[in-house]
């Protein structure tokens, strides 16, 4: 009778403990979905924020763009061209033809006036280069009447030798953008505005 009763017994202990093992399985299983979740969660919610932080800096960096694009409005348009004129306005050599043994032909300048301003006169200097790079001549022209917003080019000389060409501003002035550049005058040092032909008295130009 004894022996009969120890079989169930004993079945009924280890069911006990393997239901309280189950159920203990159960709840760090529940406990690391839970953490996981968390995680999930502060990760999505971290995502969020950078995309929302990555928004604002291309907001800002957007606003600055547009500060600088429309800084003429707030230095005085004028003034604003007359300090960074390297930006708006530029001189190039059209293609042009090079002989077989050396020479330049076809050769054209271009000036560009991206300012809201005519040009009176640019003066440039074109310099016509061997293969070493070695100066063979250099020639002075000058481009005048200069629209606004246009570009304007004239025929240079050509060469019997030579096989590039550089060019290089040497002078800009424009009575409209009160604005006299020259090489051969450097900037003086501690000037805001050391290109303006007739310094301002502090009233709008």
């Amino acid at each position: 009778m004894k022996r009969n009763l120890i079989y169930p017994v004993i079945i009924l202990l280890l069911t006990v403990i393997f239901s309280l093992g189950y159920c203990q399985q159960q709840r760090y299983t529940r406990k690391i979905l839970s953490e996981n979740q968390r995680l999930w969660n502060e990760n999505r919610d971290l995502r969020k924020s950078l995309q929302q932080s990555g928004a604002v800096d291309q907001q800002i960096a957007s606003h600055q763009a547009v500060q600088q694009r429309t800084a003429g409005q707030f230095i005085e348009r004028r003034a604003y061209y007359r300090r960074n004129w390297q930006q708006f306005i530029a001189v190039s050599a059209d293609d042009y033809k090079t002989g077989f043994l050396g020479g330049i032909k076809n050769l054209h300048i271009q000036i560009k006036n991206q300012t809201e301003y005519p040009i009176d006169n640019v003066v440039v200097t074109v310099t016509y280069l061997r293969n070493n790079n070695e100066v063979f001549k250099t020639e002075q022209y000058t481009i005048s009447n200069i629209a606004e917003k246009s570009q304007r080019s004239i025929a240079a000389s050509n060469s019997r030798k030579g096989s590039k060409v550089s060019v290089k501003i040497q002078s800009i002035t424009s009575q409209a953008m009160n604005f006299c550049y020259s090489v051969s005058k450097p900037a003086p040092a501690g000037n805001p505005d050391p290109y303006e032909c007739v310094p301002s008295t502090g009233s709008a130009n």
